[in-house]
């Protein structure tokens, strides 16, 4: 199995304008003057580091932004700039919605099966609703729109449309895998919330990743649904992703991750006897460090030579207490043997971190010679992309920006640059 990370490029309508509630990090940095050009380069620098590392990097596009066809869903009628300014004469929050640029997280763009999972051996993905937020509800069409093209030969790949709003779904941000070294099978671990926890909506339904399971095929026996704990959601893990991570047979966790840490050890002895639990004490690393930090939202990654290492956040490194307990972990010889620093501080501020940046797809080698390869990175598509966007993409975007005519066009034709660069037809992607 090869794995292949598929990152978001970062749109060129990054902003702070706060949508994302129970996102600690996009509330407390509301209202803050964005830097579009330099969060779109850390993003492309990272993917650098991981094919540095000697891993598989893909990408997917940023969205057509504004997304002018989902304010005249709206009522707003008129050409483009009349719909713009209308609405931002009627609700500028509307426009914030419309100008969002969060498609760049896709840990939520959709859950991924790989075939060795499967009953029908083909890798599932299925596509978020993401139903929980306006500004994110809007973004399935252009998602599966993606993952149609990237992934449609269907010898390998098989995508679903999203379930029902009614039940929401977020995606790869959580879910994990566990795979046996020894050949033991795998266990794909669905993690749901319920009701409001501290004021914040649980965004995962237990339905939700049950209907994935089903439409996957997976083994119900070896299909885990975990509940993500109360007090993680409180305090700002408004996905799995941020308090827990998983590769191989490896399960990197925040004490306080799960609603029931033992029944989860539990079962994983049962399913997978070799699986390995790295769970970090409070009190060496309290919950509200982990999630300020993004100690869990790192990239937890196999190395060709077979060694695990961490893709973390800059801010993991800064943090006495989260870098001293990562020397400790790195030094007791276990699995992890690399850590990896990454400047991501623009994504980071608006409340996404290295793993909320990629979606994980495991194929074969036949498998992963049929994806279209316009969104597979190597350097020569590294550096056409970091040409527009040192060119095309807006240096800096303050709230009121966004209200801009000046603003809408050129990031229209940023993005248009890109998709041309890139090798896509306009109106392809």
């Amino acid at each position: 199995m090869i794995e292949v990370n598929f990152d978001g490029i970062i749109g060129p309508t990054h902003n702070y304008a706060g949508l994302s509630i129970g996102n600690l990090a996009s509330a407390n940095n509301a209202g803050n003057v964005s830097a579009p050009r330099l969060a779109a380069l850390q993003g492309i620098a990272k993917m650098r580091r991981a094919m540095a590392l000697g891993l598989h990097q893909g990408i997917f596009l940023p969205h057509v932004r504004p997304n002018i066809d989902w304010l005249r869903t709206l009522g707003f009628v008129g050409a483009d700039a009349e719909v713009l300014a209308s609405a931002w004469a009627s609700d500028r929050a509307l426009v914030a919605n419309a100008m969002s640029a969060s498609a760049m997280w896709t840990a939520n763009a959709g859950t991924v099966s790989p075939g060795s999972d499967t009953a029908d051996g083909l890798c599932h993905i299925s596509v978020a609703n993401l139903s929980t937020m306006p500004h994110r509800a809007s973004e399935a069409e252009q998602i599966e729109r993606q993952l149609r093209l990237a992934f449609a030969d269907p010898r390998f790949f098989r995508v679903h449309p999203p379930v029902p709003a009614a039940f929401g779904d977020e995606g790869a941000a959580n879910f994990m895998r566990l795979a046996s070294p020894a050949g033991h099978g795998a266990v794909e671990m669905f993690v749901y919330g319920e009701g409001n926890a501290g004021g914040f909506p649980s965004r995962q339904r237990r339905a939700a990743s049950e209907a994935v399971a089903r439409r996957h095929g997976l083994d119900p026996a070896r299909a885990l649904m975990v509940r993500q704990s109360d007090a993680a959601i409180a305090a700002g893990a408004f996905h799995n992703d941020v308090v827990a991570v998983a590769n191989g047979h490896v399960l990197f966790a925040h004490e306080h991750a799960f609603a029931d840490p033992a029944a989860l050890r539990s079962a994983l002895r049962t399913l997978l006897p070799d699986a390995l639990v790295i769970e970090v004490p409070a009190d060496r690393v309290s919950l509200d460090t982990a999630i300020r930090t993004y100690l869990f939202n790192s990239q937890l990654v196999t190395l060709p030579d077979g060694d695990m290492a961490l893709i973390l956040p800059a801010e993991a490194r800064d943090n006495d207490a989260v870098w001293t307990w990562l020397g400790d972990l790195v030094a007791s010889g276990g699995p992890i043997r690399r850590l990896e620093v990454v400047d991501v501080r623009e994504s980071m501020r608006n409340g996404g971190g290295p793993a909320c940046l990629r979606l994980r797809v495991q194929v074969g080698t036949e498998a992963l010679a049929a994806i279209d390869p316009r969104f597979l990175l190597d350097e020569a598509a590294c550096a056409r992309i970091e040409a527009v966007i040192a060119r095309a993409w807006p240096e800096a975007i303050a709230p009121d920006d966004l209200g801009d005519p000046r603003l809408w066009e050129r990031c229209t034709a940023a993005r248009a640059a890109l998709v041309a660069a890139l090798g896509f037809s306009p109106g392809e992607i």
